[in-house]
């Protein structure tokens, strides 16, 4: 969407208000033991004190409120009886609707204490969606975003998972542009003032190759290795964009 009133401003910075006060939450209750099932019970618990609901679930009627994926499960992983383990990787992307507006974020938290390498890939992803949100400015094309965050990942020796970007969001879940991590040529459509997108990179220790597990939603690593996602739902200006999400 792109924003043209104050109205549709103020829409979409409550929803994005819910959307930060559940990943603080679910921050604070990772720890070795408890289960993704109720870390998305907690989420759920979150969404229904602020009169908001799971946009995964009632866009496309996934098996939970929030998508909590660990490890090499990239994105869309589905809550469950899983147990998380000390030195685990756990990624929580958040995507609440509340009143017709949608907002959507993510964050990456190790369990317990993290390898080193697995918080060099996390700080990685977080350096990489500064990046691309300095590139994120309008009249430059939706190509800067991902060329700024596969700059900053490859200069530190980690991989874009290609397959997986970012997109429009704000009436609906999902909505046109696509908003690729890599410098793709054929995103050459300039950004706009207004426009409200969701930049995400999706990093990996390994491989830039991912694949669907057999419960038709998990998106993993080819080879197995670690992956980290980090994400805002931002609004263009003619400066620095806009966090909703923050």
């Amino acid at each position: 969407m792109s924003i043209e009133t104050p109205q549709d401003l103020q829409g979409l910075q409550a929803a994005g208000r819910v959307v930060g006060a559940t990943l603080r939450e679910l921050r604070r209750l990772v720890r070795p033991g408890v289960t993704t099932a109720e870390l998305d019970r907690a989420a759920a618990r979150t969404f229904a004190r602020h009169g908001a609901r799971s946009a995964p679930k009632l866009a496309y009627g996934f098996p939970g409120a929030i998508c909590i994926s660990v490890d090499d499960e990239a994105v869309h992983g589905i809550p469950g009886a899983r147990r998380l383990r000390a030195g685990q990787l756990v990624k929580l992307d958040v995507t609440a609707e509340l009143n017709g507006y949608y907002a959507d974020a993510a964050i990456s938290v190790p369990v317990g204490p993290a390898r080193p390498a697995v918080s060099r890939l996390v700080a990685t992803a977080s350096a990489a969606l500064r990046q691309g949100l300095k590139a994120a400015r309008a009249g430059r094309p939706i190509s800067a975003i991902g060329g700024a965050i596969e700059t900053e990942v490859e200069r530190r020796g980690f991989h874009v998972l290609r397959e997986l970007t970012g997109h429009g969001i704000g009436r609906a879940i999902h909505e046109p542009p696509t908003v690729p991590n890599h410098a793709d040529p054929e995103a050459g459509e300039l950004l706009t003032e207004g426009l409200v997108i969701a930049v995400e990179p999706m990093i990996s220790l390994g491989t830039r190759e991912v694949h669907m597990l057999d419960d038709g939603w998990t998106v993993a690593t080819d080879d197995g290795s670690t992956a980290a996602h980090v994400e805002h739902t931002i609004v263009i200006t003619a400066d620095r964009p806009l966090v909703i999400t923050a």
